[in-house]
């Protein structure tokens, strides 16, 4: 059985994650595809929408066959650190090939990237430096520093997002001298941070989240963007918890944390560099949501993906030194399994002899640090439900089964 596997967020599942589902399997011609998605946390350090159980539902309706949890040291990391676990997951999987959406839409302008890097990695360096020195935030910096240099043209513009994770999962399978073949579809629809729903049938996340949480009644504004299941699902959530989540559910408990917490501890929070404790700190007293405080500890230095999953260690108390361990070795050191189909499932028996990774379905029966990070996460991202739910969101991570689409 031929697997192509997808590197997924899902916040919310969409039809341009449909599209690049049906596109992926088609390009690779996989007999089954396994989603690595993150949990309860995100890249963009956000928390999801909806729980990973929810998440999971859409992706095994969307076409997947097996759904694998990304662990949050991973999740809530830079690009390099994200793509770094998702290709380790991938590869104990045995996974075939993956397949990425990319502003670039072919593979070869990102091998030859890498090798153009390699070649100038010193002048690269330099002017990296030069531009974090003017004051730049890194992502800023380092496509300066890449269009500053003598360019072939056969390289990607490192400017775009899709292109940078892409980057880094081509580099990832390099790196770990992985099986896994790497192949790209081209984006399609809206621009991947697109604020608005705009006309087309796809729209961005960015843009689907923006009109869920502004509207009064947002799932009407977002029928024609999702599919069925989806919009199903989001429906049945919110019947029952009233609310979807953000940032502004959990400030309360982000700022009890900073305000009970002096400068000494916050710079042992992971991510924290250059006294950013001291602004924060400062900041918390004079903001009332989430919004208003990020607007005012940005600055040109520090983008607000960056600040957010700062925010998010200090949220989970994920401190510097816990984490240091288990970045030596970027790669996952489990498979936590969300759900699968019969498909998946017989792909899984035919495997599990010979994997090198456990298993993981109960909580109960596995010990690893990795996971202790993700029940944390679990249990804070628990806090942003109303009361009445909460207590039964608390033992959702430990009671849940993974998923089966029969």
């Amino acid at each position: 059985m031929k697997s192509v596997g997808l590197i997924v967020e899902y916040n919310p599942f969409h039809n341009g994650h449909y599209y690049h589902m049906q596109e992926s399997i088609k390009q690779t011609g996989a007999d089954l595809a396994i989603a690595v998605m993150s949990g309860y946390f995100l890249q963009r350090g956000e928390p999801a929408m909806v729980s990973k159980w929810l998440r999971t539902k859409m992706a095994l309706e969307g076409g997947a066959d097996i759904v694998i949890e990304l662990p949050y040291a991973f999740s809530t990391g830079k690009a390099e650190i994200f793509a770094n676990g998702a290709i380790s997951l991938l590869t104990a999987l045995q996974t075939d090939e993956i397949c990425f959406g990319s502003e670039a839409g072919s593979i070869e302008p990102f091998e030859h990237t890498i090798d153009f890097l390699a070649q100038h990695r010193e002048s690269y360096e330099e002017k990296l430096r030069t531009f974090m020195a003017e004051g730049y935030s890194f992502p800023k910096a380092a496509s300066l520093a890449f269009q500053g240099l003598d360019r072939n043209g056969k390289t990607i513009d490192l400017s775009k997002p899709n292109n940078i994770l892409g980057f880094h999962y081509v580099k990832a399978i390099l790196n770990q001298e992985s099986s896994v073949k790497a192949s790209t579809i081209p984006r399609t629809g809206a621009n991947f941070h697109d604020p608005d729903l705009g006309e087309q049938k796809i729209a961005s996340a960015t843009g689907i989240r923006n009109a869920i949480l502004a509207g009064n009644e947002p799932l009407k504004a977002i029928r024609r963007v999702v599919p069925d299941i989806t919009y199903n699902l989001l429906q049945e959530a919110q019947e029952a918890f009233g609310t979807f989540h953000s940032w502004e559910k959990l400030y309360p408990y982000l700022k009890y944390r900073l305000l009970t917490s002096n400068p000494q501890e916050l710079a042992q929070i992971y991510e924290m560099e250059e006294g950013l404790e001291y602004r924060l700190l400062k900041q918390i007293k004079q903001a009332d949501s989430f919004t208003s405080f990020m607007k005012q500890v940005k600055t040109k230095r520090y983008t607000w993906t960056r600040l957010q999953r700062l925010c998010v260690h200090v949220l989970t108390n994920t401190t510097k030194k816990e984490m240091a361990p288990l970045l030596e070795i970027p790669k996952a050191s489990y498979i936590r399994l969300l759900g699968m189909s019969e498909k998946g499932q017989t792909y899984l028996n035919r495997i599990k002899k010979n994997l090198e990774l456990p298993l993981v379905s109960t909580l109960s029966q596995h010990v690893d640090p990795l996971l202790d990070l993700d029940k944390r996460a679990a249990d804070c991202y628990a806090l942003g439900f109303p009361e009445a739910v909460r207590t039964g969101k608390l033992q959702e991570e430990y009671s849940t089964p993974p998923i089966r689409k029969l």
